[in-house]
């Protein structure tokens, strides 16, 4: 039995509802000797109850700074930015590992605090693949977010507020509806179709009616050539699934579009890999992370030319929270309950400490 114990803190970022740990892995943990806490958290998918049920100490919202030193803080997204130095141990997307914006400050902190972190997009099994990603999820909610943005641009509308579906039944009714029924007719290109991402992207497209020749499915065969495409160009959404490790020709750029002219079909671009200040993004036609309030960003395409819009969300998953929290969890529960010395958590220490080495040398540390 385990004595190691685990600190579920809430998520501070803006519509995020997904968690970590469910009530029933966390039950799992519990049965195997782990003690969880929990922060009390109202915008959670999961209710406070629920967890206190399976027998998880309750705690308060935004607590785990004052937690003792010994126990790991579990969670999702990315801290608040801030100077304050982390002593604890952290598993959490960090988003610093790629030499985002900001990567090195963020990694700063955990060096003045003697903390460390377990990044979960770099737990992965011996054969290299991701123990737990949304990715399925992250691409069926990124295609429904491009299928509702080109209904409001076929209106002559912008789209607004995205909120989260209670399952991918509703989510799938809710686009069809906008859609006046069905996709059909709709034409997509789905960039990293191999890929967990790639194959929910496809399936949302099919379960709203496109047919099978109008959904593009692109893997590294037909990329291989180097962009940009003008098959990109030739449909209505362009999904990117894509994870990016290193530079790459660009997919769509500026300069193409223009040249495209009124000429152009594509209207929406889903930017799922979200690589918005990565110096090596595929997708430089666009520099910001668009939000569920503000869920597109308008492309400059030249004068008199149809317009055409992006969205970068880095949180699409949350669109379906209960599905995606249970789906990720579940499949984290095995490195959990050998949590810290299977593996994959010394692997991800070892990555931690080397790019730890990189951001004091940029921080001048």
């Amino acid at each position: 039995m385990s004595s190691q114990s685990l600190w579920l803190r809430c998520e501070t970022k803006e519509f995020e509802r997904r968690s970590a740990l469910t009530p029933a892995t966390s039950k799992k943990l519990i049965d195997a000797g782990f003690k969880i806490f929990v922060e009390r958290d109202e915008q959670r998918i999961f209710d406070d109850a629920e967890y206190e049920a399976v027998g998880c100490t309750l705690v308060d919202n935004n607590s785990w700074p004052n937690a003792p030193t010994n126990i790991p803080i579990i969670g999702l997204k990315e801290l608040k930015e801030s100077t304050e130095p982390l002593p604890h141990a952290h598993i959490q997307f960090a988003h610093c590992y790629k030499q985002q914006a900001g990567w090195s400050k963020v990694l700063s902190r955990f060096y003045r605090g003697n903390g460390t972190l377990y990044d979960l997009e770099f737990l992965t099994d011996s054969t290299g693949r991701r123990v737990a990603a949304f990715g399925f999820h992250a691409g069926f909610a990124g295609a429904a977010a491009g299928a509702l943005a080109l209904a409001a641009e076929r209106k002559g509308e912008k789209l607004g507020l995205l909120t989260p579906f209670g399952n991918e039944d509703d989510m799938v009714r809710t686009v069809r509806d906008r859609l006046g029924g069905s996709g059909k007719g709709v034409k997509a290109l789905v960039i990293g179709a191999l890929g967990r991402c790639g194959r929910g992207a496809v399936d949302l497209l099919r379960k709203i009616g496109l047919d099978e020749d109008d959904i593009l499915k692109w893997d590294l065969e037909e990329t291989k050539k180097g962009g940009p495409f003008q098959e990109i160009l030739d449909v209505d959404i362009f999904v990117n699934c894509i994870y990016l490790t290193s530079k790459i020709p660009s997919f769509v750029d500026h300069e193409t579009i223009r040249a495209a002219g009124e000429k152009r079909r594509l209207s929406v671009v889903v930017d799922v890999s979200c690589d918005t200040t990565n110096p090596n993004n595929p997708i430089p036609i666009y520099n910001i992370n668009t939000t569920f309030s503000q869920p597109t960003v308008p492309v400059e395409v030249g004068p008199g030319n149809p317009p055409l819009s992006v969205i970068s969300i880095d949180h699409l998953p949350t669109l379906l929270p209960r599905e995606a929290s249970e789906q990720f969890s579940t499949d984290l529960l095995p490195s959990l309950l050998e949590f810290p010395n299977r593996r994959v958590w010394t692997d991800a220490e070892k990555l931690f400490k080397e790019k730890l080495a990189e951001a004091v040398k940029a921080e001048g540390l």
